[in-house]
């Protein structure tokens, strides 16, 4: 779960054909992704969100954003928001402070290589649970082995992060893989 709810979050921001996209851009779209997560974030499915929730958790997705560039260092992270990113001690500090609203709160260490530690979760709202679901979800990721195979997808406009499955995975979906190749050919032929 850990893996997946991390990706999914750190993915509602990117681009696409149409441009850029970010799928919590206001109350009604936090409400909207959060519905379809509900299960994973323990919130009822008719969870609604506020302004202020938004923008809680925008600033927890730029700090988990600015984690995962950290662990694939040191290649490059992604173009989405790479100069918006906070800096690494403070997303560290700001993801481990989240999680402790989770019902169970794992820390992040770093010193070298990243390590998980468990303490006593916090009485929280409903609207700090979720939000430590997700910040424990990335501590969960980013401690485990998983995050060995984190990469950034190098497609022409793309700007997520993905686990790479397969030892010969460069993209993170097969229409990225297209849309790369499409434009090498591009390139080559143009010459």
């Amino acid at each position: 779960m850990s893996t997946f709810l991390t990706m999914e979050f750190a993915g509602t921001v990117g681009a696409d054909r149409a441009g850029p996209y970010d799928l919590l851009r206001d109350a009604a779209t936090t409400t909207e992704w959060v519905r379809e997560h509900a299960a994973d974030l323990g919130v009822a499915p008719d969870f609604t969100a506020s302004e202020e929730l938004r923008e809680q958790t925008v600033r927890l997705r730029q700090a988990v954003r600015a984690l995962l560039a950290r662990a694939i260092a040191p290649a490059p992270p992604s173009g989405a928001d790479a100069a918006d990113l906070p800096g690494f001690a403070e997303s560290l500090t700001l993801v481990n402070a989240t999680a402790l609203a989770a019902p169970t709160a794992p820390q992040l260490t770093w010193t070298g290589e990243p390590a998980l530690t468990t303490v006593p979760a916090v009485k929280a709202s409903t609207s700090a649970r979720l939000r430590g679901r997700l910040a424990t979800a990335a501590v969960v990721f980013l401690a485990g082995p998983g995050r060995t195979l984190l990469r950034t997808c190098g497609a022409p406009r793309c700007v997520l992060y993905f686990v790479k499955e397969h030892p010969r995975q460069e993209w993170c979906s097969p229409a990225c893989g297209n849309r790369a190749r499409a434009a090498r050919h591009y390139r080559e032929h143009k010459k």
